[in-house]
């Protein structure tokens, strides 16, 4: 049924949508989501096979957090302000959902290590244009009391879209696809039919969202208004700042969990595979089959972490709705804490999927709970904005990780990969005792019994 056609409605006046029209706006999502996870589990990799050392890989991830700094609260602002004949949001989810298409299909025919770091931080790029106007699109479609049922329907797109993603290489193994076949580059072929794969999801499923669960028209009140605003790159800065000094007090106080949860992140993503084939297979040499051996297991357990996030999401929004997203998150958090601190001491790859349980129910929780916290205190009207701001809060602390990683790699964590994995699990454990000093002003949890 088209959302068009909804009798009932909120309070807000907004239409309230069953979960097959949540689960159809969220499908633009999971193409995203598949390329981010193309991008987790498969950039070290590459930059390894096109001959980058460990302790320069943060510094070559620096694309993501640097065009999402600059990218996301400017596209956010100016969707805010946006009127078209496509809505406010739409022309920014196809338009990046098409340039990452591009960057998908080209990353892995990367000549060079400098042709494969300049292509991610397009890639990226295309990615942040689509990202936070889809945050603020489903923020803008659905009333306040449905935005826990929202937020977690994405987190599990992102859940499944990245299960998909880290298994992609192992399924073409699995179909009969020769693991060790390289391309001229020295890239896997099993890594270029996933990139191929994600670069014709990443457009279609934006595109079926829109099609199926349109924006809400503007009345011609709004539109006015909105054309009445000053425009141009001086006021749409302006707006950022003027929101950034006016931030709600839940949003700051969700800075430090933030740094610390992403600095955490960053570090799993980004030496998973070198502490995998350092701790499986006692190699760092890229070019040794042990190395491309931990890469499709990283894409197992990967896959697998990214499943539970699927499967809990859904699961998890009782819970949500009954003791709030703060003490779910926390629970989440310290889970996946404690499975980091043990998995560098796992040598078997059967016993790796246990501390992927725990990691795999905070992902779902990441994906979902801190942007329920945030989309009840936020003012409508700025929710494009704030949710661009609200991503500054992610790409900082992964900005603040590949500048520091560096210099502590040797000194501080031995120069082992699998030391920078313990300090993932330990900075995850501070996440969630941050996370539960934050005093939520509105929708942090639902009341019991409230849909």
């Amino acid at each position: 049924m088209n959302a068009r056609h909804l009798s009932e409605t909120t309070a807000s006046g907004k239409p309230r949508l069953s979960l097959w029209q949540i689960l159809n706006m969220n499908i633009g999502f999971f193409g995203i989501q598949f390329s981010f996870g193309l991008q987790q589990s498969n950039m070290s990799p590459i930059y390894k096979y096109l001959g980058a050392d460990e302790a320069s890989l943060p510094l070559l991830w620096l694309a993501g957090p640097l065009t999402g700094l600059l990218v996301q609260p400017v596209i956010g602002a100016m969707s805010d302000r946006t009127v078209s004949r496509w809505g406010r949001r739409t022309p920014y989810f196809l338009i990046g959902a098409l340039l990452c298409s591009l960057g998908l299909l080209l990353m892995p025919m990367s000549p060079t290590l400098w042709f494969a770091a300049g292509l991610l931080w397009i890639l990226d790029a295309a990615n942040n244009v689509t990202m936070e106007p889809y945050r603020a699109y489903v923020s803008d479609r659905l009333d306040e009391s449905q935005h826990a049922q929202g937020f977690l329907s994405q987190s599990a797109f992102t859940g499944l879209a990245q299960t998909l993603a880290y298994l992609s290489p192992s399924i073409m193994v699995w179909c009969g696809m020769n693991p060790d076949a390289l391309n001229a580059s020295g890239i896997p072929q099993v890594t270029v039919v996933a990139f191929v794969l994600g670069a014709a999801l990443s457009f279609t499923t934006v595109w079926w969202s829109v099609r199926r669960v349109p924006e809400l028209p503007m009345s011609p009140a709004e539109q006015a208004a909105l054309r009445a605003r000053p425009r141009g790159l001086a006021a749409t800065l302006g707006e950022i700042w003027l929101a950034v000094k006016e931030m709600p007090e839940t949003m700051r106080q969700l800075w430090w969990m933030k740094l610390l949860q992403w600095y955490a992140m960053m570090c799993y993503w980004i030496y998973i595979v070198p502490s995998l084939a350092l701790t499986l297979y006692g190699t760092s040499d890229a070019s040794a089959q042990g190395f491309r051996d931990a890469g499709l297991v990283n894409g197992q357990i990967g896959g697998f972490y990214n499943f539970v996030a699927f499967l809990s999401a859904f699961a998890m929004l009782p819970f949500t709705r009954r003791f709030g997203a703060q003490k779910v998150h926390a629970l989440c958090l310290t889970l996946a804490g404690l499975g980091l601190i043990a998995l560098p001491a796992l040598h078997s790859k059967a016993l790796l999927f246990i501390p992927m349980l725990g990691l795999g129910l905070a992902w779902a929780s990441i994906m979902g709970n801190p942007y329920v916290l945030l989309a009840g205190s936020i003012p409508p009207e700025r929710a494009g904005v704030y949710m661009g701001i609200f991503n500054m809060f992610i790409v900082i602390p992964m900005l603040i990780q590949m500048l520091t990683l560096p210099l502590i790699y040797g000194p501080l964590l031995q120069g082992r990969p699998d030391n920078v994995i313990r300090l993932a699990g330990v900075l995850l454990l501070g996440a969630a005792l941050a996370v539960l000093r934050v005093r939520s002003t509105r929708g942090g949890a639902a009341p019991p019994g409230k849909t």
